[in-house]
């Protein structure tokens, strides 16, 4: 008869866990997670490509350390932690295709690293397995090279947990303790609501094993990355409860939303759905987020059955937490809101791949449990490139319209240093050079009076769709086109041409 620990090794290898023996020096894996960190990076460039123009909110960050744009209105719930992210850039070039390729290679840094925290846990090939199947989704591709925080709460929240847990199992892993405390603030610099909602599920662990000092870290990590948040919300918001109001009122009023459906919407390649009407895209393109929680389940149970539990359940705790404000305390939906739950979905759902191709089973019907396995991924593939080639094309016109219009705007005589309003004002004021400023929206940083005032003094000029009436200080103005859109021209402008 087999020895009993032999037998639990075996298993545990099978389903994705080294042995507990080997986890405290394993080191063969890091060539596999520097495979797919480097073909992630590659991919964004080919695939993404670093031409492509920044998006909306993407000018509000860039905007903050430019030194050749003035900085946008930066709303109640937005963070500093991309825009510090971008500085070495940004600072001091205005190139958006190198932006797009240092982002690019830091995002690929990062997955290689918060990988690299889950070695002693995780076997190599189902990490790297893992790995890929975060680094291959559109939403991941896509958002890897963006100025935009979401991919990097990801990130934090795989080197958070990922620590966790090897504090959880020894405490003398000062690495641990020290990436426990980064990957939290990494979360809470970028987006300090999104860092406490991943964190609960370790927030109360921590808790029900009286482990001060961990709680202690978590907290640090939490107020080291948000501090810059709370202390501006004193001065520049009215206090903490204003602007946790205030950005709640933006995002539409947090409490019961059910935003499933709409999630499922904008699978489609849709970057913001909101509203979040029409169909939902073809059953092919949404199928592996139906697959998501299946498989997730199905790794925790070979998890809980070869006493691995927590490697997989912790993460798989996080990911359920840190989807639930964004699939039911919101009225809207965009795909990067789940960027984090995907990233700790991947562990569960590679260990639950991992069992389907190494299931003790004969010949023949492991043979097909394999290729069944290998041709749903490469469907998968497939299908996150046509969805992504889609939102990359969709995304590049959109772009190319703001630098038409910002040429047109060149050429009525509205150069920096000037000032727009009105209809999509803030990316076209990033694109044309202009600052920007509203009086109504979620963007509201002025009045009518000031800038009334203002177009005797400023280039300024009032954007508008064909058909809209523009704002009372403005009907007087000379109407002229601006690419696809109507600019009202301020008189201060006509005299300076």
């Amino acid at each position: 008869m087999a020895d009993g620990s032999n037998v639990t090794t075996t298993g545990a290898s099978r389903t994705g866990f080294p042995p507990r023996s080997a986890r405290p020096r394993r080191r063969c894996g890091e060539p596999w997670l520097a495979a797919v960190a480097g073909a992630f990076t590659l991919a964004q460039l080919v695939l993404v490509r670093p031409d492509l123009g920044l998006g909306w909110d993407e000018t509000v960050y860039v905007s903050q350390v430019s030194g050749q744009v003035p900085a946008a209105f930066f709303s109640a719930p937005r963070a500093r932690g991309i825009s510090l992210l971008v500085a070495p850039i940004a600072s001091w070039s205005d190139s958006t295709a190198l932006l797009r390729v240092y982002l690019a290679v830091l995002s690929g840094l990062g997955l290689y690293f918060a990988l690299r925290v889950w070695r002693a846990h995780v076997m190599p090939r189902v990490l790297a397995l893992a790995g890929a199947l975060f680094a291959s989704l559109w939403v991941t591709l896509f958002y890897g090279p963006q100025a935009m925080p979401n991919y990097w709460v990801a990130v934090g929240a795989l080197v958070a947990v990922g620590c966790f847990v090897r504090v959880r199992e020894n405490a003398r892993d000062r690495a641990a303790w020290w990436g426990v405390f980064a990957g939290t603030a990494l979360m809470a610099w970028m987006r300090p609501m999104d860092a406490v909602y991943v964190l609960l599920p370790l927030l109360a662990l921590a808790v029900a094993l009286r482990r001060p000092r961990l709680l202690g870290v978590l907290v640090a990590g939490l107020l080291a990355g948000a501090g810059e948040w709370v202390i501006e919300a004193y001065l520049s918001y009215g206090g903490l409860a204003q602007r946790l109001s205030d950005a709640s009122r933006i995002q539409g009023g947090l409490g019961w939303h059910l935003a499933v459906v709409d999630q499922l919407r904008s699978l489609g390649g849709r970057t913001l759905c909101r509203p979040c009407t029409g169909s939902a895209p073809n059953p092919v393109v949404s199928l592996w987020w139906f697959a998501l929680p299946v498989l997730a389940a199905l790794g925790a149970v070979t998890a809980v059955r070869v006493r691995r539990a927590l490697p997989v359940l912790l993460p798989l705790a996080c990911a359920v937490t840190a989807a639930v404000p964004y699939l039911f305390l919101i009225g809207y939906a965009a795909p990067r809101f789940l960027l984090p739950a995907y990233a700790l979905l991947a562990l569960p759902v590679a260990h639950g791949l991992a069992h389907l191709v190494n299931a003790p089973t004969r010949g023949s019907a492991r043979t097909v449990a394999v290729s069944l396995v290998a041709a749903c991924l490469a469907a998968h593939l497939a299908v996150q490139y046509v969805v992504l080639e889609h939102t990359v094309r969709s995304s590049a016109a959109n772009h190319d319209n703001w630098s038409r219009t910002a040429s047109a705007l060149h050429t009525l005589g509205v150069r920096p240093p000037c000032l727009l309003s009105g209809h999509e004002a803030v990316p076209i004021a990033f694109y044309t050079g202009c600052g920007s400023a509203q009086t109504d929206g979620h963007d509201t940083s002025t009045t009518a009076a000031a800038l009334a005032r203002a177009a005797h003094r400023t280039s300024l000029a009032v954007l508008a769709q064909p058909g809209d009436r523009p704002p009372a200080y403005a009907r007087t103005w000379s109407m002229e086109r601006a690419g696809a859109l109507h600019a009202y021209v301020a008189p201060f402008v006509r005299q300076g041409r």
